[in-house]
């Protein structure tokens, strides 16, 4: 039995009356992960940021199945441009599932250097977003 929107409204509500740090929810055609708190050190939690050695540079990649958006509203200035510096917490884009915004955070420090999705455009679990020259 698929999780209706009031379902997920329902546990998001509880998550945030408690003081769980992570939850993780999947069923056949959904994928939750609720992360409380800073990023940590080592992405590989969720796979926000992929280390991509023949190039030397990170890809921050959609945390869950939705509609990418790469700036807060219609016609807003997007979160972070080619060429725009970045911290591990800066907001780059948003995804919204079932009528609720969830936050991409770029995962680490550096530069972005390639925009991957476009504005307004669904994005699968683990697209490429954006790519990021780290900080040395």
């Amino acid at each position: 039995m698929p999780l209706s929107e009031d379902d997920i409204r329902e546990i998001l509500r509880l998550i945030d009356e408690s003081d769980v740090a992570e939850l993780r929810i999947e069923t056949g055609d959904l994928s939750l992960h609720v992360l409380r708190g800073e990023l940590p050190e080592d992405p590989a939690w969720g796979g926000v940021v992929d280390a991509n050695s023949t190039n030397d540079l990170a890809t921050v990649t959609a945390t869950m199945l939705g509609t990418f958006y790469r700036a807060e509203a219609p016609g807003a200035r997007p979160f972070v441009e080619v060429g725009s510096r970045v911290e591990p917490a800066t907001v780059v884009g948003l995804i919204e599932v079932m009528k609720m915004m969830n936050s991409v955070p770029a995962g680490i420090a550096g530069t972005i250097v390639e925009v991957c999705a476009e504005n307004a455009q669904p994005v699968e679990f683990g697209a490429p977003l954006f790519r990021i020259r780290p900080e040395r």
